[in-house]
């Protein structure tokens, strides 16, 4: 088999900053003005440009007037700060994608790319981001910053994730949601990209979803998924052999046999995972993979204002 070169790569990620750009921006263009009251900082003052800064603020019809540079200066720089959590483990990159489909057609795909959006979001906003991925290890921290260099090096990681796909490894999801929390010591917005796909106890996991609350942050839970068959269970007629990504355990069985039952047992358990958030005052958002991107900007905007 002929392996990918890296341009290849990059040509099929559709380059990640540039495709969340486009959902971002036809986005608010299609959005009428008011649910984004103060989206944009206040401009306060100019100050002089020194050598090195970004050129991003320049003014430059002042510069046309004065022959010399200055850059716009804004009201609350960073308002916010985000932390963006990602769920790599084997289960995330689900369903194994055929050469035809794009990248954010699986679990992690979706994830990564929303995450890109949510990153313009707060960039346009002059908010802080900063990122956690973890599989079966703590894969990568990084705090919040807002300048275009930890943005970057943000991106890059996510690429990254996409470069690097995880196979058979099972996740100790509880123990890196707390190694997580103890880092978070500011106020903070924190958004966890999952599919609550765990081996762990339940009450357990909740207990550290709990924790990544304390210091009043805000937690947002999307729960990714392929709804057609992992909350529907569609599949064809003929026999098939289910493979657990991280354990390897197999089954081999008719899904038409299961269908009605699978499904009567995802619904309790999505219901069991929403009360059980509403419970712990944690925003419990499903979402399906390769669609629901609308829905995560909506959400990241109704919740930045009631963050105050």
């Amino acid at each position: 088999m002929k392996m990918e070169s890296q341009l290849e790569k990059i040509a099929r990620f559709q380059h990640l900053e540039l495709l969340a750009n486009q959902i971002v921006e036809g986005f608010i263009s299609g959005m009428h003005k008011s649910p984004f009251h103060g989206f944009s900082a206040e401009f306060a003052e100019h100050k002089l440009y020194n050598v090195g800064e970004s050129t991003r603020h320049i003014d430059w019809k002042l510069f046309a007037k004065t022959d010399r540079l200055y850059t716009k200066r804004f009201e609350e720089e960073t308002n916010l700060r985000c932390h963006i959590i990602l769920d790599n483990s084997s289960s995330m990159h689900y369903p194994k994608l055929r050469s035809n489909q794009d990248f954010h057609e699986n679990k992690i795909g979706f994830s990564v790319l929303a995450s890109a959006v949510l990153m313009r979001l707060l960039k346009k906003q002059r908010d802080a981001v900063g990122l956690s991925v973890f599989s079966d290890r703590y894969d990568y921290y990084a705090p919040e910053k807002g300048s275009d260099r930890h943005h970057r090096m943000i991106l890059n990681q996510l690429e990254s994730v996409l470069d690097k796909p995880k196979v058979s490894k099972i996740t100790n999801t509880v123990s890196f949601l707390h190694q997580i929390a103890e880092k978070m010591h500011r106020r903070s917005m924190i958004v966890l990209f999952t599919d609550m796909f765990q081996l762990e106890d339940d009450e357990k996991l909740f207990e550290a979803l709990q924790h990544l609350r304390h210091n009043k942050h805000k937690v947002i839970l999307f729960h990714v998924c392929d709804r057609k068959t992992e909350v529907n269970f569609e599949f064809d007629s003929t026999p098939r052999k289910f493979i657990d990504v991280e354990t390897g355990e197999e089954v081999a069985l008719f899904s038409d046999n299961v269908q009605d039952v699978y499904k009567k047992e995802a619904e309790v358990y999505f219901n069991k995972i929403a009360l059980t958030c509403a419970q712990n005052r944690i925003r419990y958002v499903p979402v399906n993979v390769a669609q629901d991107f609308e829905k995560i900007m909506l959400t990241y905007l109704v919740e930045k204002q009631k963050f105050g």
